[in-house]
């Protein structure tokens, strides 16, 4: 799977897309991740991909002609399943939408900065807007990074027990069970008692009732969408 990501700070991406799960993934071949400085698609010697918005609003705004030119250049390289924006008002990421993209060839993701895009590269350029959260960020590195990890660790062979990345929380609208790990008791606190019995019908029952448990205390809502 081969990842393009345009930002205007690429130096805010250096280190989370070259660490842990992600690094393995590239050197494996499993992953590529490209980062784009969008500066290196302007025009004018001052590198500029801002300017004020028409109707006299405060912030600046994204210039669009950057945005074509970078887009447009992936674009006539490879075909791209989707190009992403992120965006506060974008849809809610989760983990069904990451393994969505999970099955993709190429993806493009535009971080959003400053006021926001000029709304043309919305409406023309982009094919999927998400949001990770109800929040506003600084610019949208952040949350591609987030989208970057979410997807490539589920990737088939990406990381070494693909039975783990499964089992994470919300693959099937469900929070993870307690895990736990040795000593089995520590300062008088147990671990339960079905964890070291060794019969694992019992403990994949008293798992999938932790979980359902766990999710209808924690996130009802989970349930709810199911």
């Amino acid at each position: 799977m081969r990842i393009d990501i345009i930002t205007v700070v690429p130096e805010l991406l250096a280190s989370p897309l070259n660490e842990s799960i992600l690094k393995r993934a590239q050197e494996s071949g499993h992953a590529e991740i490209y980062v784009h400085n969008l500066r290196d698609y302007t025009d004018d010697k001052r590198r500029t991909v801002d300017d004020y918005p028409f109707g006299g609003e405060a912030g600046m705004v994204m210039k669009i002609e950057p945005v074509y030119r970078c887009i447009e250049k992936l674009k006539s390289e490879r075909d791209y399943d989707e190009i992403i924006f992120t965006s506060p008002d974008g849809i809610t990421y989760n983990q069904h939408e990451a393994n969505r993209l999970s099955l993709m060839k190429n993806i493009i993701i535009l971080c959003g900065h400053y006021k926001g895009v000029d709304y043309r590269i919305r409406e023309h350029l982009i094919t999927r807007e998400i949001s990770i959260g109800d929040y506003v960020l600084t610019g949208g590195e952040l949350a591609a990074c987030v989208i970057a990890d979410s997807v490539v660790r589920i990737i088939p062979g990406a990381i070494g027990d693909e039975a783990s990345a499964l089992t994470d929380c919300f693959q099937d609208n469900l929070l993870a069970p307690p895990v736990y790990t040795r000593p089995a008791e520590f300062n008088g606190w147990r671990v339960p008692e079905v964890l070291l019995s060794g019969n694992f019908a019992e403990i994949e029952r008293w798992q999938e009732e932790q979980a359902f448990e766990r999710t209808q205390t924690l996130r009802p809502d989970l349930i709810a969408d199911k």
